[in-house]
């Protein structure tokens, strides 16, 4: 069987439905070999209802950690997901460094002081090649801060179909060759099949332009509920298979190795 894991999973510790023991039964029931807890940490100014309070990261590491015992027939890595703030590496460089992560997710779902995915109003009446470009910048600007072993939904932008008049292979070039550059490795997230969106992050057309640059992936759920662990894997992994990828990125404090597929 093949290897599998699942880095990107949401519990009651954030906006996820169920308490973390339940994604792991589901992760051991769908034979995963490893299951990793990666909760939203969002230091923006106001506290946000989908983050978890800060204060709360002690007790989170502890939860996991227990669940290691609980549960050793299968790998438990604990991460998070943090909202990349251009202007506050200092910030987040101080949360990465402080706990025990095995991998840190980061994710752009901000543009100023406007999240990109709660709703289409974000969009209505923008330039959309503007919007996407300067997404795309600021996933190479959190690629390059040195903050993340993962990135999140690279092209979380597309979450609403809104989509931009030009041709943007250059913007997923850009974003492939940062990666590659340094070492970091994107998601294929499989959680884009239910939004509105419909489909995976990154844009499945592209796939083939991350796999000549050499740049690292993993395929991960983003579930919010146990019913999705590992959901669309089996396609997932022949996409990635057709587009040229070989290999996938596990994770363990922070050292990321190559597993074949």
């Amino acid at each position: 069987m093949m290897f599998r894991t699942d880095y990107h999973i949401h519990t009651t510790f954030s906006d996820g439905r169920a308490k973390p023991e339940e994604y792991v039964e589901a992760a051991i029931r769908l034979g995963l070999n490893e299951i990793g807890f990666s909760e939203h940490l969002t230091l923006s100014a106001e506290p946000q209802r989908w983050s978890m309070n800060p204060a709360r990261l002690s007790e989170y590491i502890s939860y996991i950690s227990s669940l290691k015992k609980r549960y050793p027939g299968i790998a438990i890595r604990t991460g998070i997901e943090l909202d990349f703030f251009p202007g506050k590496n200092k910030e987040l460089s101080e949360i990465c460094n402080a706990y025990p992560f095995d991998y840190i997710i980061g994710s752009v779902h901000y543009m100023g002081e406007q999240t990109v995915d709660l709703g289409p109003e974000f969009y209505i009446g923008k330039d959309i090649n503007v919007i996407f470009e300067n997404y795309f910048n600021l996933i190479c600007e959190a690629i390059s801060s040195g903050l993340f072993d993962i990135i999140g939904h690279v092209d979380l932008v597309r979450i609403h179909r809104f989509s931009p008049s030009n041709d943007i292979s250059n913007l997923y070039e850009m974003v492939a060759d940062s990666l590659a550059r340094h070492n970091v490795t994107f998601e294929l997230n499989t959680n884009g099949r239910n939004k509105p969106l419909g489909d995976f992050y990154p844009d499945r057309k592209y796939l083939h332009i991350f796999a000549n640059h050499g740049a690292h992936v993993c395929v991960n759920s983003d579930a919010h509920y146990p019913v999705r662990v590992g959901q669309f894997f089996d396609e997932a992994y022949e996409l990635l298979r057709i587009n040229g990828f070989s290999e996938m990125s596990a994770f363990i404090n922070h050292s990321c190795y190559q597993i074949p597929f």
